[in-house]
């Protein structure tokens, strides 16, 4: 161990326990982290991919921690901790993580410790980038520092106060005790404790083995608000005179503007208060939001085409066919091989929270709130398209509810920034549905080749050659993984290379083994500056499609070698901890177990985001179950059972929140198997709302889901959860799937290329009518 005094090539080192970090000159006790950057440390494995060495966790960490200290814990004079978190709340429980290890560190009831979103900070750089699963990984050492600072100075100060050393008064539930049983509140001693000046002080970490909080199953921080309809998203927002405003958006993706045939009549309108053209299409500004939308269905405007139109699936899906290069591992002598292929469609990446921002935009300054993951690039970007230097700008990060990457990106503030400005008045801008639908972020179409030789001796190699549409990285993510990729074995190649390398790898010992991607639709034309397709590092990025195409393979293996996938699995898994989940799934999952024909168990290992993963489930495929009547609804394969197993790194925050977000990356993973997807034709996207997008329903969830949390393993980093859940569970689904028919599926969702379920929305006008008939659907 070495203490945070110590140095290394120039920087502090960060020990096991012992830390510097500062306290800052303030009216109340405000504490702060101080980290160092030391050297990627990993243990390199003989033949290693570069993830298992260094992953997209590691370097979204290091990108983060030069500005750690930037982070502050303060003591309010009624005793309470605030704490404004540089992350972005969508559902994933952060804001109920911080404040567990805030109150761990100072022993403080949770329900003492404040924690709200930080307003875009540019001198945060990277640490206030919310993705890969990083937010407890990159904050778990920071937050617990400056909150151990804090309490270390109230005893400093209680004392001074009380005459007494610090080192015999105990801290328990915001109180101090001295050995002569006098007691003073945190509250108390908020003043005494801040400093006049700034200080560096050594702070030493509680042991994890004397946690109370942390470790143990918590509520959510906000669920009672949830739930009593209290807690606030963007569009609960009250900022004055920001009336409701839509946006009249093109036919096809990316289309732009021309001549608006009708402004005036449409301003006569009921509630109509402005009209007026912006990059994106035209914004109308109304009383209400129905008023927008019989607005925005009035309006007559000639449109210029996107960078796509004409394209359909199989236009996209054949450019990826002929990007992908060939298998470059030659054939062995006596050697045989399986050779496959894989075709994923687009996916939806909307939440369920409408995208939505409310932006007031002054001649001299600009105010913007909305749900951001990127804050600090939204600051910058809407400041130089406002024309207005950075200063002006203050961008509020609200919670969100939900994300699945889509709020990596802030066009809706930049569309409120540019029609406030253009209006002269506020406004609280908001997507319809089938905005996002259409016109909002996807998971890319993406095309996966693999072969793999063998002999009698075993799997000789595995080749996989992944082309997809182009991911955007646009949004700050590639920066921060830029600034840091050169520590990493992927250091060299292309940006989204680097991240497909950070993220990806085989878990098995297969021999010389090779993964390769390739994107289409990388550069849009000069005139088309929005880029073609509208994607986005959707949950989970490449890691579902990757997976689930390698463990089919996996399974043709197993059965071309007579051996049970189960079985042949845990003879070519790389380590132990794979062995282990792969093991707990089969045993809870009773794997083996006789089954009625056309129903079958799948099971799938991951390794990613310091997590290993096993997931087991099983699939009923029998007619009668496909076949059963849902009204409205897409039925299909059940998956009746699930298992999912993972040994996390190091410690679980909270298990509670872990155990959700694997319930939620389950379900996303079986969605985008079975039924979840959006299809291309002429450049349209058809489903328009989430009654077209078959996410999983009620009716396809299973009926027994349980989630397995092995003990954490000490001696890895924390880990994260929000993305984990998925890919293990999409290739298990549709390894049962294959084993249930007999036939391996090629295409997904296995729905996909099926009778269109739904009667596509129209075009022109591009929203549905404002509803009248909504009381006939409650209850």
């Amino acid at each position: 161990m070495t203490s945070s005094a110590d140095h290394h090539g120039g920087h502090f080192t960060l020990g096991r326990r012992r830390f510097l970090g500062f306290v800052l000159a303030a009216p109340t006790l405000v504490a702060a982290a101080r980290l160092g950057i030391g050297e990627a440390e990993a243990a390199v494995p003989s033949n290693p991919q570069a993830s298992e060495a260094y992953d997209l966790n590691d370097a979204l960490t290091d990108a983060a921690r030069p500005t750690a200290n930037l982070i502050t814990v303060q003591v309010n004079p009624d005793g309470s901790a605030s704490f404004a978190l540089p992350r972005a709340e969508v559902g994933q429980g952060i804001t109920t993580a911080a404040a567990m290890l805030i109150a761990e560190e100072m022993d403080l009831p949770v329900d003492k410790v404040h924690v709200s979103l930080a307003d875009a900070r540019p001198e945060l750089m990277f640490n206030q980038l919310t993705g890969g699963s990083n937010t407890m990984n990159a904050m778990y050492t920071p937050i617990r520092v400056a909150a151990s600072i804090a309490k270390g100075r109230l005893l400093q100060a209680a004392a001074a106060e009380l005459d007494d050393v610090s080192g015999t008064l105990t801290a328990r539930e915001g109180l101090i005790t001295s050995t002569t049983g006098a007691v003073l509140s945190y509250g108390d001693l908020a003043e005494k404790a801040a400093a006049q000046q700034d200080s560096t002080v050594e702070t030493q970490l509680k042991p994890e083995s004397e946690f109370r909080i942390v470790g143990k199953p918590q509520r959510r921080v906000d669920a009672l608000a949830a739930v009593t309809g209290k807690k606030q998203f963007t569009t609960d927002l009250a900022v004055p005179d920001a009336k409701p405003t839509m946006l009249c958006r093109p036919p096809t993706i990316n289309g732009s503007p021309g001549a608006v045939r009708n402004t005036a009549e449409v301003l006569e309108m009921p509630g109509v208060t402005d009209v007026v053209p912006i990059s994106s299409g035209v914004a109308v500004r109304a009383e209400t939001f129905g008023q927008c939308i019989d607005a925005v269905n009035a309006l007559r405007v000639d449109w210029e085409p996107g960078p796509v139109e004409g394209q359909s699936d199989d236009s996209v899906l054949a450019e990826l066919k002929a990007a992908t290069p060939p298998m470059a591992v030659p054939e062995v002598p006596g050697a045989k091989s399986v050779d496959a292929e894989f075709a994923f469609a687009f996916v939806n990446g909307s939440a369920l929270d409408t995208n939505a921002a409310v932006a007031d935009v002054r001649p001299d300054r600009a105010e913007i709130w909305s749900s951001m993951k990127v804050p600090i690039v939204a600051k910058q970007e809407i400041a130089r398209s406002l024309g207005l230097p950075q200063e002006a700008v203050r961008v509020h990060v609200t919670e969100g509810g939900g994300s699945f990457g889509r709020k990596l990106f802030h066009d809706a503030a930049a569309e409120a920034a540019e029609a406030s400005q253009k209006m002269g008045k506020p406004v609280k801008l908001m997507w319809h549905r089938v905005d996002d639908c259409r016109q909002g972020r996807v998971h890319p179409m993406s095309f996966s080749r693999i072969r793999a030789n063998f002999n009698d001796d075993g799997v000789l190699s595995f080749e996989q050659h992944h082309a997809s549409v182009r991911t955007d990285f646009s949004h700050g993510l590639g920066e921060a993984v830029s600034q840091s990729v050169s520590r990493a074995p992927a250091g060299g190649v292309g940006l989204s290379e680097s991240i497909f390398e950070l993220t990806q790898n085989s878990p098995y010992n297969f021999g010389a083994t090779k993964q390769l991607l390739t994107e289409t639709h990388q550069s849009p034309e000069e005139n088309q500056p929005r880029g073609t397709f509208n994607t986005s590092s959707v949950r989970n990025v490449y890691s579902p499609n990757v997976r689930c195409a390698q463990e089919l393979v996996v399974d043709q293996l197993a059965e071309q070698f007579g051996e049970d996938p189960y079985e042949f699995r845990r003879e070519h898994v790389k380590n132990d901890k794979l062995r282990t989940v792969l093991d707990k799934a089969a045993e809870v999952g009773e794997w083996g177990k006789s089954l009625p024909e056309g129903v079958a168990q799948g099971i799938a290992v991951h390794t990613e985001y310091k997590h290993a993963t096993a997931c087991l489930v099983e699939i009923d495929c029998r007619p009668e179950t496909v076949n059963r009547p849902i009204r409205d609804g897409v039925t299909g394969p059940r998956v009746t059972r699930g298992v999912f197993v993972t040994i996390p790194g190091q410690v679980v925050v909270n298990p509670l929140g872990m155990e959700a977000m694997i319930q939620g990356g389950f379900l996303d993973g079986m969605a985008q198997a079975l039924t979840a997807s959006v299809h291309l034709v002429d450049g349209h996207v058809l489903e328009g709302s989430w009654d077209n997008f078959f996410y999983a329903r009620q009716w396809n969830v299973p009926f027994d889901f349980q989630a397995v949390i092995l003990p954490p393993d000490p001696q890895d980093q924390v880990a994260g959860a929000g993305e984990v859940g998925v890919a293990a569970s999409f290739a298990a689904v549709a390894c049962a799937y294959a084993r249930a028919t007999g036939e391996v599926p090629t295409t997904f969702p296995i729905n996909h290329n099926g009778p269109l379920a739904f009667e596509p929305k129209p075009f022109v006008p591009p929203l549905p009518p404002s509803p009248t008939d909504g009381l006939r659907y409650t209850y």
